[in-house]
């Protein structure tokens, strides 16, 4: 009986030891997953602060709430099963896909760029939504989810991608620690940019004179941070847009494109020290080029049909926000 027991607490420490050795396989796995994603990544971050600039201050954290819940539920129910139920039954579609939604952050970003130098404000759609009322609130809210959708997919799209070779389970496994893991890590930072000026008006008001000094330093950096976060976001679309565009047309069989982008960065990564420094701003100088021009594209076709600028405004819900 005690020979039965040790054998069975032997049997039960070994799937103990192999559960922990899977679950360090997958959090490498979503490690390495997230870091392929990280251009989109900054995108999103950058892009989530301007939808709650100017709303009360009792108001962000709960929108931002929302906003992150409505991003994980486009994660977890919508994009995962559709790019893992494609990837076993068109895995081409799921290139295509990709390379659609990086169309189309490169249309978002030429058309921010276009919007900025024109001047046009969206016919003062940058009044705060707390002040025109709860349903301002509420599309607001939707209108962010639904920029998310595209970012969101290009994440899990992207991070599916690295994990094409694994086992389906553990493929699923891998995607949802991804999905959680960045939903947490965007909204996780992006609520402390939108507080760090009530962090800084309470630090100033405390006794400490060096206290005094930081909150006060907090609160003026606030309005630079936000202005560079808006110009971050615009260049991660289109860098981020440009370079799936290239390695998709590659991943199609179209190597034109993507043999002169990768010759170029191969042309400098032997430089000593900094080789590896100066191909990846090759890479990333020339995917934003891609990205401009597509944008450019895009943003000419748009403005010439018939639904004009308003329907480019529809097409990404509250964009208008951001401007």
């Amino acid at each position: 009986m005690a020979g039965g027991l040790v054998g069975l607490l032997d049997d039960v420490a070994a799937l103990a030891k192999l559960a922990a050795a899977s679950i360090d396989d997958v959090g490498a796995a979503a490690g390495r997953a997230s870091a392929k994603a990280a251009g989109v990544v900054v995108d999103d971050t950058a892009v989530t602060p301007a939808y709650v600039q100017g709303i009360a201050a009792e108001r962000e954290l709960p929108i931002i709430k929302k906003i992150a819940t409505g991003s994980l539920r486009n994660k977890l129910f919508f994009i995962l099963p559709a790019a893992l139920l494609l990837s076993a039954v068109a895995e081409t579609l799921v290139e295509v896909i990709l390379m659609l939604g990086g169309t189309y952050l490169c249309f978002e970003g030429v058309e921010k760029i276009y919007h900025k130098l024109s001047g046009d404000d969206h016919g003062g759609h940058d009044v705060p939504a707390a002040i025109k009322g709860p349903e301002a609130e509420k599309e607001t809210i939707a209108g962010a989810v639904r920029t998310d959708f595209i970012l969101s997919a290009e994440i899990m799209v992207i991070s599916r991608k690295e994990v094409i070779d694994e086992p389906i389970v553990s493929r699923a496994v891998i995607l949802v620690v991804v999905a959680i893991f960045i939903t947490l890590i965007v909204y996780g930072i992006v609520a402390l940019i939108v507080k760090m000026d009530d962090i800084g008006l309470s630090m100033a008001s405390r006794d400490s004179e060096s206290a005094q000094k930081t909150g006060r330093a907090l609160v003026n950096a606030m309005p630079v941070l936000l202005k560079w976060l808006s110009v971050i976001g615009t260049a991660a679309m289109l860098w981020v847009g440009g370079h799936i565009i290239v390695v998709g047309t590659h991943e199609l069989g179209w190597d034109g494109l993507y043999d002169i982008v990768h010759g170029l960065e191969e042309s400098v990564n032997g430089v000593s020290g900094i080789g590896g420094l100066l191909s990846w701003l090759v890479n990333t100088a020339l995917s934003a080029v891609v990205g401009i021009i597509v944008g450019s594209i895009v943003v000419a076709i748009v403005t010439k049909l018939p639904f004009g600028s308003h329907g480019s405004d529809d097409s990404h819900g509250a964009q208008a926000a951001v401007h």
